[in-house]
């Protein structure tokens, strides 16, 4: 039985092929939203579009720019050490096809809250990418794509931390707010002790390097990505099957949800979405997520 719920595109076994390359161009912005300017020439940072131009049309927030909005940055999703420097990754490289498909040239990328987007808060944008999970709860106040990803929740620790299936349940665990994983944590994994909350992936890294916590859980798609960050000071240790599914998410009533899934049906048909998968997240990963043993809520 395979551990670890790999992209929801045919041929799922190119996830571990060899990487592909593209070139790209640049933009401006400050430390939250930055914007890339193609200028016409069909590249958006470093990622390779496909698709035909001009094949959709958007209703956008923002006249001429495709404004799509995350939790960045995220290894293997959205690369780059600050939300300027983000120019490549699994996510932003499929908002950027689906910019070239609208025939927009810029692509602004903004950093949000990820409990204020799922709890249906913020609006000024045209599509959020943040490994969202998709939920009937959240679908009461935005809407989702089709699934494009589906993912586990993953156990991140020190290396060393001695951390086990057996006695998770007492240590200290950290979790992001407003994520399925959370809800797990609490609902379904149930510990002794209320586990701490943090308000994105950096912090809960963070939390987790400093011994505030013993133990980091969250889609097995970004720890995995932590981990290798961290140069072996990290590990992802076990993990943990939710049949959770990734979607793309819209205010409530966005004029461009069909044209959007359409999009990116296309993008599975065509074999984008498994590109992008072979390009960024096996190097983010660093090695097969099947390997990590899947875990039971005792």
């Amino acid at each position: 039985m395979r551990n670890f719920r790999l992209p929801a595109v045919p041929a799922l076994a190119a996830l571990l092929m060899a990487t592909l390359t593209a070139c790209g161009g640049g933009g401006g912005g400050d430390s939250t939203t930055h914007t890339t300017d193609s200028k016409g020439s069909g590249t958006y940072g470093h990622c390779k579009v496909t698709g035909k131009r001009d094949s959709i049309k958007l209703d956008t927030v923002q006249d001429g720019t495709f404004t799509v909005v995350g939790d960045l940055p995220s290894p293997g999703w959205w690369n780059g050490d600050t939300v300027r420097q983000i120019d490549n990754g699994y996510e932003y490289c499929m908002a950027a096809n689906i910019a070239h498909r609208a025939g927009l040239d810029k692509l602004t990328v903004r950093n949000v809250s990820f409990d204020a987007l799922v709890a249906g808060r913020s609006r000024d944008f045209d599509m959020a990418l943040a490994e969202i999970s998709i939920t009937e709860e959240r679908r009461k106040v935005v809407e989702f794509s089709a699934p494009y990803f589906n993912s586990n929740i993953g156990v991140l620790v020190k290396a060393g931390s001695g951390v086990t299936e057996n006695d998770i349940v007492v240590k200290r665990l950290g979790v992001k707010q407003g994520t399925t994983g959370a809800d797990f944590v609490r609902d379904t994994l149930k510990p002794t002790q209320s586990p701490k909350i943090f308000a994105g992936d950096v912090e809960l890294q963070a939390a987790l390097q400093a011994g505030q916590i013993d133990a980091a859980l969250t889609d097995v798609a970004i720890v995995l990505g932590k981990a290798r960050e961290s140069k072996g000071k990290l590990a992802v240790i076990g993990q943990y099957a939710t049949g959770e599914s990734y979607g793309a998410l819209y205010p409530k009533g966005s004029k461009n949800t069909p044209a959007i899934n359409g999009a990116i049906a296309e993008m599975q048909k065509d074999g984008t979405l498994n590109a992008l998968s072979t390009t960024y997240l096996t190097r983010a990963f660093g090695g097969d997520p099947a390997a990590i043993p899947e875990w039971s809520a005792k």
